[in-house]
């Protein structure tokens, strides 16, 4: 696949759980769609309860035609929808695990 492509999946995959709302909570999705720089994040930020929330769930990264993970903070996991809309093993890299241990897994090491 072309990076292109890869770069219309994730905003896919982001775009769509940015747009998920949670009655209870004030919380706001944040899109983050550096396409310049391929950089992508998915951002939390506001209130539930009396407690103040901000973090990242989604962080990916496009670097050398593949598509790093960098943090992946979501129930699903981004790996297993990247491999059911066609994207290769080969060209996804965990890089949330040490590298080391990506030759232990059935993704790219870098």
């Amino acid at each position: 696949m072309a990076v292109e492509q890869y770069r219309q999946i994730i905003q896919q995959l982001i775009l769509e759980r940015a747009q998920r709302r949670s009655p209870q909570e004030e919380i706001e999705r944040q899109a983050i769609l550096d396409t310049e720089r391929d950089h992508y994040l998915l951002l939390h930020t506001g209130w539930r309860d009396n407690r103040r929330t901000h973090g990242c769930s989604l962080h990916l990264d496009i670097k050398d035609g593949k598509i790093w993970i960098q943090h992946d903070g979501t129930e699903v996991g981004i790996a297993t929808q990247l491999l059911e809309l066609g994207v290769p093993s080969s060209d996804i890299v965990l890089a949330f695990h040490s590298p080391f241990m990506r030759q232990f897994t059935e993704f790219a090491t870098h």
